[in-house]
């Protein structure tokens, strides 16, 4: 799935992504080391891997959109 990074805290390693539809979606650390980052700005493209249904859909990896 697509998105784009919203925010991101270099020192917890942690932000959001908004998905193609506005919807903003949290990540946590564990998401992030799992896509092999070591940055990320806010505007950049982003492929995401979800887990988990409505309420309970949580990000378990953030890495760079390639195309």
């Amino acid at each position: 799935m697509q998105a784009t990074a919203y925010t991101y805290d270099s020192e917890t390693r942690s932000g959001s992504v908004l998905l193609d539809d506005g919807t903003p979606l949290p990540f946590d650390a564990a998401a992030f080391d799992a896509g092999g980052l070591r940055l990320l700005r806010p505007g950049q493209r982003v492929r995401i891997e979800v887990e988990g249904e409505s309420e309970a859909r949580r990000v378990v990896l953030v890495t760079l959109h390639t195309f």
